[in-house]
């Protein structure tokens, strides 16, 4: 699928970028929502603003559109579901992810949700109303491993803001996920602290991973200390200065090989391997979590699949018995299955 990714700038929209190349995906615009003039950090549900200023630069070393608008709402509903509601931070993603696709013609949007409800309800809801697919190939993942593997990937990002126990601005600001990592699984161990921050702890900026064609430097940055708390200060950098540089001569490093993103994975292991067959449940729901969102409930869910796996296996969602005006119609469970079982033989090649 085409597909855009929403980016913060940080890790995990990075990453979750990878995993949807190695799903077989194309990505095909950045999309961006930014703090209004003159301002760093927004007091948002949604959103991470900070690092804003080098977006920009993030696109250039991609060599994709970005899209980006400036978030004029504020957080106005935030009850466990989320209806449209006119001023609300929200809506911008909307108008947002609107204009990309009348733009760019995606079907999909790139997510790096990891644990937060909230958010994947609202990407839900603004997806299901402008009938795209959203992809989140890390939500529920374990943090620890995840770190780790977002690491070892290649991903190279940066502290720019710290805000839980343990984590210093003076000290911790400005360094990588890689040298930060073991510091961070001890806070983990020691305060329950999110290790990929999950719970706000810290927000990350990348400067090179894999899919950049060139790699982001930064020249110069001053710390802005918000909360000078004695127990967990917050702090994050101000990126003043900043230059795109070429990645040298030697050998590009792959975003991820097909098949190598968690649910390729689970697929294979469901469908090509006699010795799983005992074991597809667990499986089925270790792909659930690690795959795409579903569509927000009381909207007809949209019909997607995956590419074939090697031995031509595929995935398939959305595809539901009763629906519109035959709901009534498929009332019994019997009339349901047989409506399920239609519309997927509609789909056989």
């Amino acid at each position: 699928m085409k597909v855009v990714a929403l980016i913060s700038g940080g890790k995990d929209s990075c990453y979750n970028m990878m995993q949807c190349v190695a799903a077989g995906h194309t990505i095909v615009a950045l999309a961006n929502l930014r703090p209004v003039k003159n301002t760093d950090e927004l007091d948002s549900y949604m959103y991470q603003t900070v690092g804003h200023e080098a977006i920009d630069l993030y696109a250039e070393a991609m060599d994709l559109p970005l899209y980006r608008r400036t978030i004029e709402g504020s957080s106005l509903d935030t009850g466990r579901e989320y209806s449209q509601r006119e001023g609300d931070e929200v809506e911008d993603l909307y108008h947002l992810l609107k204009l990309v696709k009348e733009k760019e013609s995606v079907e999909a949007v790139s997510v790096g949700a990891i644990l937060s409800d909230y958010q994947r309800v609202r990407v839900e809801n603004v997806c299901a109303r402008l009938q795209l697919q959203p992809l989140a190939y890390l939500w529920r993942r374990d943090q620890e491993s995840l770190l780790s593997e977002m690491i070892s990937r290649g991903i190279h990002a940066l502290l720019i803001k710290v805000a839980a126990v343990g984590l210093d601005p003076e000290k911790h600001l400005g360094k990588s996920l890689a040298e930060m990592e073991p510091h961070l699984k001890q806070l983990s161990q020691k305060y329950g602290v999110h290790i990929c921050g999950e719970g706000g702890e810290y927000e990350t900026f990348t400067t090179d991973c894999p899919l950049f064609k060139k790699k982001i430097v930064v020249d110069a940055m001053e710390t802005v200390i918000h909360s000078a708390d004695a127990f967990a200060p917050v702090g994050y950098l101000r990126l003043t200065q900043m230059h795109i540089e070429d990645k040298g001569q030697g050998p590009t490093e792959s975003p991820l090989p097909l098949g190598t993103c968690p649910c390729q994975s689970a697929i294979d292991k469901m469908t090509e391997e006699a010795e799983y067959a005992d074991k597809t449940q667990a499986i089925q729901e270790e792909f659930t979590s690690n795959s795409d969102l579903s569509c927000q409930r009381g909207h007809e869910p949209m019909l997607a699949c995956s590419p074939r796996s090697v031995a031509g296996y595929q995935w398939l969602a959305g595809i539901s018995g009763a629906h519109g005006e035959q709901e009534e119609e498929c009332s019994r469970i019997q009339a349901q299955t047989k409506q399920a079982f239609t519309r997927l033989q509609a789909l056989a090649p």
